[in-house]
């Protein structure tokens, strides 16, 4: 169904593709796995016609395409759905499957009843039960994936490209996704599939091909490889311990939250945070994870409850006076939440703390600025190494070390740490590990929330478990396993 032939692409001062060839069947599920910045998105926006290709060639069905574009690739039935979904928000089921593309009455209007009409037929084709008239806004991460597949497939895709597709998905979405695609699969389709999660590889994909460094490493049948040999393929190093070990025990209690509770959100939440300790906080989609910390931190207001900050009661009326009382936030969307994507490392950096880095006349200090973030930059190994890159030209991973750089820049003493690896690659991942150790070790105090279980079993001293808003318990790790904190999760 699709052949590249020895692609390259070369941006100003970096080759992005060297000489990578791949062949793809048809119905086949191909997963493409890589570090951050290993060339994977932009071999797909090459297939998508977003990006021009320096060398070589692309086959659809046996077709040479020249002249690629977009429109011209859609045409050949190439879909891309990308992990920030491509949707209007405020705008139906239907409009968002026909847009660019509505049907016309003879008066030339816009044919509402033939366009419900026809995303029906499509949306039964798929067996998804949506109603084709409901707004964007009031469903679903999974259902609107659901959606950008059948608009995929109103345009008779024959090859589908699924960008990190489950960042935000439960297991139970996860699952309805993963029976949709097989279905495809079986019809004909053929699917590339882009993760950072191994495990969906193994369950998913018949296929695969690893890439590293813009170079295409090797392509195989997935039940030929097991998760430590991707792995070492992909880095180019065996991680044989992905979560790095800690020696020092917690300290005295820096936080204490009683009662906490925002109606209909989360009820009577209460634990201890103490000096040099993680806390993972776990629990299914909507459990309320997220919307303790925003509680704490002033984001959202809290209806009852006492938060005794170093013993002294504290109730934050906004992000901005738990910053200046000591709390740093690694929020979950980093790229709409924790940085400004079109400004530099350095901007990013210091943000928060300005003030230290004033001059005696009042202006700000460019050239301290300049060399603190380039201290941050060589202590977290922060690639491009330039302090003056902008974070929109990064990797999830650096941008994910710049947000917690911004904090340890500040001097904030307790950080809440959203999702830390979620969209990184296995390398950056015990990176980031090293670097929350590094912080611990300062005597820094994370609360961290991850849907990851492994990850919180791998990193944190105790693990509060949340269920539909309410507390099942906190349990210290010597006790956990993935199996006691999901019976916490789900009771």
């Amino acid at each position: 169904m699709l052949k590249m032939n020895h692609i390259s692409k070369i941006f100003p001062g970096v080759k992005a593709l060297d000489d990578i060839s791949i062949e793809i069947g048809q119905g086949e599920i191909h997963g493409l796995v890589g570090e951050n910045g290993a060339g994977k998105s932009t071999l797909m926006k090459i297939l998508s016609g977003a990006y021009t290709l320096d060398e070589g060639e692309i086959l659809i069905d046996g077709e040479r395409i020249s002249n690629t574009s977009p429109a011209r690739m859609i045409e050949k039935g190439v879909a891309v759905i990308y992990q920030e979904l491509m949707l209007l928000p405020h705008r139906t089921v239907a409009e968002n499957i026909y847009l660019g593309r509505l049907p016309k009455n003879r008066f030339g209007k816009v044919d509402y009843k033939k366009m419900e009409k026809d995303a029906e037929e499509v949306l039964n084709r798929l067996n998804l039960q949506l109603d084709p008239g409901e707004v964007i806004e009031n469903l679903s991460v999974a259902r609107r994936q659901m959606v950008e597949i059948a608009k995929a497939m109103s345009r008779n895709a024959k090859i589908i490209v699924l960008d990190e597709p489950t960042a935000v998905l439960s297991d139970n979405e996860l699952e309805g996704l993963f029976r949709i695609v097989k279905e495809l699969a079986q019809k004909g389709i053929t699917f590339i599939y882009i993760s950072h999660r191994l495990k969906e590889i193994f369950e998913l994909c018949t296929h695969l091909t690893i890439m590293k460094d813009g170079k295409k490493v090797e392509s195989g049948k997935v039940e030929d490889y097991t998760t430590d040999m991707l792995i070492s393929r992909m880095v180019g190093r065996d991680l044989t311990d992905i979560y790095p070990k800690r020696e020092q025990s917690p300290g005295e209690t820096v936080l204490k939250v009683t009662g906490l509770t925002r109606k209909g959100v989360f009820e009577n939440v209460s634990f201890e945070l103490r000096r040099g300790e993680i806390l993972g906080i776990a629990g299914l989609a909507g459990a309320g994870r997220t919307e303790i910390l925003r509680a704490v931190i002033g984001a959202d207001p809290a209806d009852a409850g006492e938060i005794l900050l170093e013993g002294k009661p504290v109730r934050f009326k906004n992000v901005r006076e738990a910053i200046r009382a000591g709390f740093g936030i690694v929020p979950e969307e980093r790229k709409t939440q924790g940085l400004m994507l079109k400004q530099d490392m350095v901007y990013n950096t210091t943000i928060p703390a300005l003030g230290r880095y004033k001059s005696r006349l009042g202006t700000l200090n460019l050239g301290m600025e300049y060399k603190e973030t380039g201290r941050y930059v060589d202590m977290f190994h922060i690639r491009p190494g330039n302090p003056r890159t902008v974070t929109c030209h990064m990797s999830g991973g650096n941008q994910q070390k710049v947000v917690l750089a911004k904090w340890i820049a500040a001097d904030c003493k307790i950080l809440l740490v959203d999702e830390p690896t979620r969209g990184v690659d296995v390398g950056a991942k015990q990176e980031i590990y090293e670097i929350l150790n590094e912080l611990i070790a300062r005597g820094l105090s994370i609360i961290m929330v991850s849907s990851e279980l492994p990850e919180l079993l791998g990193t944190c001293d105790r693990i509060m478990v949340m269920n539909e808003g309410v507390q099942t318990g906190v349990l210290d790790i010597e006790e956990c396993s993935e199996e006691l904190i999901m019976s916490f999760a789900t009771k």
